[in-house]
C-alpha cells in the first residue's frame, strides 16, 4: 500500500511514521511518500523516516517529492497536515485578536478564522488533484486544523474524507492510566465538535466510570483540562481542553497578553528536532518530538487508516464525521466530533445519548459560526469574514468583529485570492 502525506517536511511526520513502524504486521505499507514544497525540511525528515524504519525493522521505502501529482498517484491513502503561511501565520493568528481582547488561538475565534481561511481553499484544491490522479476510492484523511471546518468543505465537494483530531485518544489514555486498566478497555463517549467537545462517558467492561474519575481523580483532571474540578461535577462530564477558551476566556485573554504565543514555543521546538533529525546517529523518535504537542497523534492516525484500507471488520474510534442526524440539534450536513463505527466503507456515527441544553446551546452556536466561516473561505469577501466572525460565540460585537475582520484580511493578503 501506498500511503502519502500532505505537509510531510513537518516535525510531526517522524510520529507518524513511528506508528506505521510499530503497526508493520497489521498495517502493510510498502511506500511512505512525503508531499512538502520546503525542500530541506524534507529531505532531513525523509531521512530520518527512512532510518526510523529501518531501525524498526520495517520494510518499507521513504519517497520525498515537491509534486502533489507524483505524490498522490497510485496512493491509497492521502493523509493531510500541511499549516498554510507556517509557523509565522500561526503566531499572526496566536496574537492580533489579543489586541482586541479575544483570544489568540490557531483553531478557535479570529485566529482559528485566519488559519481556515488560508487553508481551506489549498486543501480543496489538492483534494480534487487525488480524485483526478488516485481515484474516487482513495481515502483523505484530514489532520489539518481547523479540522471541523476542512472537513466539512471536503465533504461538501464530495471527497472521501474523515477527519481526525488527538483529543479523544489522548483522553482515553490518560483516564486509562488513572483507572489502571489498558486503554484498549476503555470505551468514551465524545460529544461536539473539534475542539468543542466533552467526555460524557467513560466505560470499562460495560460500567460508567465517569463519576469515579470526576470525584476521585477531579483535581488531577482539572489540572489536565486547565478547568476546575466543581466544573465537571456540575457538568457531570469533563469538557476538553480546548473549553476553557470558552469557559475561562477573560483569564486566558489575560495570560497570553504576558506570555510568547505557542507559535514561538513549537518553533524553538522544531529548531531542536530538526537538528536531531539530522543526526544520522539518531534512529529513534527523540524524546523532545513529545513537547512538539500532537500526543498519541500517530496511534490515532494509524487505527485509522488501518480501519479505512485494511481492516477486516468495524473498528470504533471518534472522528470527524457528518452529523446526518446524530445531534439532531444540529443540520445533517454539519460536522460532528463524536465515536463512529469504521470500516472500508467508511465512518459511521454511532448513535449518542441526548445532549443536554448546558452544551447543546454552544455547540449549535459554533456550528453556525462554522458554516459561515466555510461560506467565507469558499466565496471570500470581506464582509463574509465579518459576519462569520460576528457569529462566534467568544465575539458577538459589531465593532470588535468589524475591527478583527480588517486586521484578519490585512494580515493575510497574500493568502486571499480575493484580498
Amino acid at each position: 500500500m501506498k500511503l502519502t502525506v500532505v505537509g510531510g517536511g513537518s516535525t510531526y511526520t517522524p510520529e507518524l511514521v513511528d506508528g506505521i513502524a510499530g503497526r508493520r504486521t497489521s498495517l502493510a505499507v510498502d511506500e511512505i511518500v512525503l508531499v512538502d514544497p520546503d525542500a530541506d525540511r524534507l529531505a532531513v525528515v525523509g531521512a530520518f523516516a527512512q532510518r526510523l524504519l529501518a531501525h524498526a525493522g520495517h520494510q518499507a521505502r521513504v519517497t520525498t517529492t515537491s509534486s502533489l501529482e507524483e505524490g498522490v498517484d497510485g496512493a491509497s491513502a492521502v493523509l493531510l497536515q500541511l499549516r498554510v503561511g507556517g509557523q509565522a501565520a500561526r503566531a499572526s493568528d496566536e496574537t492580533f485578536p489579543l489586541a482586541c481582547g479575544c483570544v489568540g488561538q490557531e483553531t478557535t475565534g479570529a485566529g482559528g478564522l485566519a488559519k481556515a481561511l488560508r487553508t481551506v481553499p489549498v486543501v480543496l484544491d489538492i483534494a480534487e488533484r487525488v480524485r483526478r490522479l488516485a481515484g474516487d476510492d482513495t481515502w483523505i484523511v484530514n489532520f489539518t486544523n481547523p479540522v471541523g471546518i476542512v472537513t466539512r468543505a471536503l465533504l461538501q465537494a464530495g471527497h472521501r474524507a474523515v477527519g481526525l483530531c488527538n483529543v479523544a485518544i489522548t483522553f482515553q489514555r490518560w483516564t486509562s492510566e488513572l483507572l489502571g486498566v489498558t486503554p484498549d478497555a476503555v470505551r468514551l463517549d465524545h460529544v461536539g465538535l473539534n475542539h468543542l467537545s466533552w467526555a460524557t462517558g467513560v466505560h470499562v467492561d460495560g460500567v460508567d466510570r465517569l463519576p469515579e474519575l470526576i470525584t476521585t481523580h477531579g483535581e488531577d483532571l482539572g489540572t489536565h483540562i486547565g478547568l476546575p474540578a466543581s466544573l465537571m461535577r456540575r457538568l457531570g462530564m469533563v469538557p476538553s481542553y480546548y473549553l476553557k477558551y470558552f469557559y475561562d476566556h477573560d483569564e486566558v485573554v489575560a495570560r497570553q497578553k504576558k506570555e510568547p504565543p505557542r507559535a514561538e514555543v513549537v518553533s524553538a521546538v522544531e529548531k531542536e528536532l530538526l537538528d536531531l533529525y539530522r543526526d544520522t546517529s539518531v534512529v529513534t523518535k527523540p524524546d523532545a518530538l513529545s513537547q512538539r504537542g500532537g500526543a498519541y497523534y500517530s496511534e490515532a492516525a494509524v487505527q485509522l487508516v488501518h480501519a479505512l484500507t485494511g481492516g477486516t471488520g468495524a473498528e470504533q474510534h471518534v472522528v470527524n464525521v457528518r452529523n446526518g442526524g446524530t445531534l439532531p440539534f444540529l443540520p445533517d450536513d454539519a460536522v460532528v466530533e463524536v465515536p463512529a463505527e469504521v470500516t472500508r466503507d467508511g465512518a459511521r456515527p454511532l448513535p449518542v445519548a441526548p445532549v443536554p441544553p448546558s452544551i447543546s446551546g454552544l455547540i449549535s452556536h459554533v456550528t453556525a459560526y462554522e458554516y459561515l466561516a466555510l461560506d467565507a473561505a469558499v466565496r471570500g469577501g470581506r464582509d463574509r469574514v465579518a459576519d462569520a466572525l460576528l457569529a462566534h460565540p467568544l465575539i458577538g460585537q459589531r465593532a470588535t468583529a468589524e475591527r478583527l475582520a480588517d486586521e484578519l484580511v490585512a494580515r493575510n493578503r497574500d493568502h486571499l485570492a480575493w484580498a
